[in-house]
C-alpha cells in the first residue's frame, strides 16, 4: 500500500473530524487486505459526513471500493482491497472493539 495515498485519505477523513483515528497493518497477519483503518464520530451526520470524504479520496486516488451499513446503523465498512475503511459511531467502537481483536497488527504513523 502506498503510504502517500493512505496518509490523503487519512487527512481527507479527519478533515471531517473523525476521532481517534487508527491505521493497522495487517499485511503480516491476514489475506483480507493490508490495512484496517478504524475512526468514530460524535453522530449519524458526522458519520455520513466521513463516509462521503471517504468516498470522495478513494475515487480522486481512482482506487475502487464498495461500502456495506450506513450511518444509521453505526457502523459503515468501506472495502477499498488493500484498505479496508471502519467507520464507527463511538458506541459501536468500544462494543465491538476491533483494535483489541486485531491488537496483532502493527500500528501505522502517517
Amino acid at each position: 500500500m502506498n503510504k502517500e495515498v493512505l496518509k490523503r485519505i487519512v487527512n481527507a477523513i479527519e478533515d471531517k473530524k473523525a476521532e481517534r483515528v487508527k491505521v493497522l497493518d495487517i499485511s503480516l497477519i491476514s489475506v483480507m487486505a493490508d490495512v484496517f483503518v478504524i475512526t468514530s464520530g460524535s453522530n449519524t451526520s458526522q458519520l455520513e459526513a466521513i463516509t462521503d470524504a471517504a468516498h470522495e479520496a478513494f475515487t480522486k486516488e481512482g482506487i475502487d471500493f464498495k461500502t456495506e451499513g450506513d450511518a444509521a446503523s453505526g457502523w459503515v465498512l468501506i472495502d477499498a482491497g488493500d484498505i479496508i475503511l471502519h467507520i464507527f459511531s463511538r458506541e459501536a467502537r468500544d462494543f465491538y472493539d476491533l483494535e483489541r481483536i486485531w491488537k496483532d497488527g502493527a500500528v501505522i504513523e502517517l
